[in-house]
């Protein structure tokens, strides 16, 4: 059968071109009554609607904001946090009636997705800076909005506080008492070549950050943690680290753990009972995020609240400004970095340390 058309619905209905298009697209310029037949005869003759590229060729934008992740989308899913912040960015597009695409980096083959993939913007979230598909991004000029990395020069970025979250974590340990205090943070990775990575390779920004909040407050009262590195995938990597930190005689052993997150935290609380330890009797455990985790393990873990939810939706409405000053053809505002507070949420997972 020949392909319906707009013109064959035209044709059948005896009205323009253009009338039967307005149905679709514009439906405010017609009557009810004449929609109503329209639709109906497109339904009948099998018409799918207008092709989505020639719209869009056509309005000058696509309807859809890609949110370029690192890591596979199943690391994304396994953790709370990553998932909280995938849900609210998706939820805040679809109330301004757009649609959300999803490109991991690093992605090889003949279609490479931040290259090749038509959006009107995107959102970069915890990206390595060096990375080809954020690369990509740049060079097509699209609207961009970082999220929990450093800014791009002039672009908005989302961050949270976490050098004073890590700060509050760990000055609630030493105002317990706690003066052997472990750092189990993340490991800078690269999925290519692990063996190979060095060990002064960049961290993420959130790591990093809260690396220093953490030796800010400690090293104001004179100690000197102990830190292991873990990766973060497999989960048994922080499993591995956190007892590498607490397989140590009684009187080398940290008594606290500060943790790069409320997984690591329960990995850390793992290894703890593993080493026939109790939390927090022997080993306070401070995690960070305040996930679905926290509440989950028992005790319930001491942790960092960060507004995952806020984050999303803001990152998204800084990505929808920048979008409409960009198809005003108006001059770009000065970018905003937006850093979002933190606070500390003192749970059963700490406690002083045994006389």
């Amino acid at each position: 059968m020949p392909k319906v058309t707009l013109q064959s619905i035209a044709d059948e209905v005896g009205v323009s071109r253009m009338t039967v298009s307005n149905a679709f697209s514009r439906p405010e310029k017609l009557s009810a009554d004449l929609r109503a037949r329209i639709l109906a005869v497109a339904e009948e003759l099998g018409y799918v609607g207008p092709d989505p590229a020639a719209r869009a060729l056509a309005r000058g934008r696509t309807g859809t904001v890609g949110l370029l992740l690192t890591g596979r989308m199943s690391e994304q899913a396994a953790d709370p946090v990553a998932t909280e912040f995938l849900v609210a960015v998706a939820d805040a597009l679809s109330d301004h009636g757009l649609a959300l695409t999803l490109i991991t980096a690093g992605v090889g083959g003949e279609t490479v997705p931040a290259r090749d993939v038509p959006m009107d913007g995107a959102l970069v979230y915890v990206c390595e800076p060096d990375s080809t598909d954020l690369a990509w991004l740049r060079r097509r000029d699209l609207p961009l909005v970082t999220v929990d990395q450093e800014a791009l020069p002039g672009a908005p970025a989302i961050n949270v506080d976490d050098r004073a979250g890590a700060r509050a974590a760990a000055q609630h340990v030493v105002d317990l008492g706690h003066r052997r205090v472990g750092l189990l943070n993340l490991h800078p990775v690269t999925e290519e070549a692990p063996e190979a990575t060095p060990p002064d390779a960049p961290w993420n920004p959130p790591a990093a950050e809260r690396d220093r909040g953490w030796r800010s407050a400690l090293g104001a009262a004179g100690i000197e943690p102990l830190e292991e590195l873990a990766a973060f995938r497999p989960v048994e990597a922080a499993y591995d680290a956190a007892r590498r930190l607490l397989d140590r005689p009684a009187a080398e052993r940290p008594t606290a753990l500060l943790c790069f997150s409320d997984g690591y935290a329960a990995q850390a609380m793992r290894a703890a009972e593993s080493l026939g330890l109790k939390v927090p009797d022997d080993v306070s455990v401070v995690g960070f995020d305040d996930s679905s985790i926290a509440t989950a393990v028992q005790p319930a873990l001491t942790t960092v609240s960060q507004p995952v939810t806020e984050k999303g939706r803001l990152a998204v409405a800084a990505l929808l400004d920048v979008m409409r000053r960009d198809a005003a053809g108006g001059s770009p505002a000065d970018p905003v970095r937006t850093v979002l507070p933190t606070s500390l949420v003192v749970r059963g997972s700490t406690a002083p340390p045994r006389a």
